[in-house]
């Protein structure tokens, strides 16, 4: 850990929340930093959704949205940017045209930008994009315990006949040897699916399940003691899909559906996480046109603003 000192967030007793920058939480841009811990990147892609599109615009409003943001987090007992220097890196340009070259620029860029060490928190974008993140992740960790919060298992085969779209990141990764099949888990799954075949594919997979009805009968404490014990040491890669929410609180994006955990029950699994070895992150499919009152946008703001909180405490050699 570098003992440089830290650019933080804008003042915002000297300049108001509503005036530039557009970073994420008002934060400095890459380019105006000696050195990056976290840098913040956002992929505008949304060609793999099979439903309502948008989740390119998710990288903006999510940013718009995190103005409030503050410096200093009471429950973990950290300042996320005091404790690491965070970045914004702006937007990756991915061809919206072709998935496959678009796959191929974001596994590149990651590769670019993490190249001095820095861990990504990306915005995306739609699922597809955790496929070419932990290819990356791949070459320097080995196999990834990924731990998938949505609603959708995204472990099918295809969708008319294309293999590479946002329900099939994880088929593709496990095919790939990419994950680590004893440690990798989904949170907040629920709804219909096309048949009981899904649940067996997914399973040899080696994905557990907490799903969303198991917080109404296990609660927030469970459902985060199974997680440890099923991440233990290993490296972990956090995939949130904002439809894990319930649509109560993100009603903002491509594919909803009813049942899903509230925002304190996401944000407080998300601290759950304090002390494991978090290598990356992403927050996929914010859809802001049908977002209102920038709900979906603020809560993927504050999952965010979790995740680098606890990728702080990890820095700090500290857990709470």
């Amino acid at each position: 850990m570098t003992d440089a000192p830290r650019t933080g967030p804008v003042d915002a007793t000297k300049i108001p929340r509503y005036a530039d920058p557009g970073t994420f939480a008002r934060l400095p841009r890459a380019d105006q930093v000696d050195h990056v811990d976290v840098a913040i990147v956002g992929v505008p892609f949304d060609t793999g959704v099979s439903y309502r599109p948008g989740a390119r615009f998710g990288p903006g409003h999510v940013r718009a949205s995190s103005k409030l943001l503050r410096p200093y987090h009471p429950p973990l007992d950290v300042e996320p940017f005091h404790a690491q220097q965070v970045a914004d890196a702006g937007d990756m340009g991915v061809n919206p045209f072709d998935i496959e070259e678009a796959i191929a620029t974001i596994e590149r860029r990651s590769d670019e930008l993490r190249a001095d060490g820095a861990k990504l928190l990306t915005i995306g974008g739609d699922h597809t994009i955790a496929l070419p993140l932990l290819r990356s992740l791949h070459r320097d960790h080995g196999p990834i315990a990924v731990l998938h919060f949505d609603a959708h298992l995204d472990t099918w085969d295809t969708y008319f006949g294309a293999p590479y779209t946002h329900g099939t990141p994880f088929r593709r990764a496990g095919e790939e040897g990419l994950l680590d099949p004893e440690h990798c888990m989904h949170i907040g799954i629920r709804g219909p699916l096309y048949s009981r075949e899904d649940l067996v594919d997914d399973d040899a997979l080696g994905f557990q399940i907490v799903r969303a009805d198991d917080y109404e009968t296990g609660g927030t404490a469970d459902a985060v003691e199974r997680m440890r014990a099923r991440l233990g040491d290993r490296p972990v890669y956090v995939s949130v899909d904002i439809d894990v929410l319930d649509p109560a609180h993100a009603p903002g994006t491509g594919t909803p559906e009813a049942g899903g955990l509230t925002s304190r029950e996401l944000l407080a699994t998300l601290r759950g996480l304090a002390g494991l070895n978090l290598v990356g992150a992403d927050i996929v499919e914010v859809a802001p046109a049908y977002d209102h009152a920038e709900i979906t946008g603020i809560a993927a703001a504050h999952v965010g603003y979790e995740l680098l909180s606890v990728l702080a405490l990890d820095r700090s050699g500290e857990s709470r």
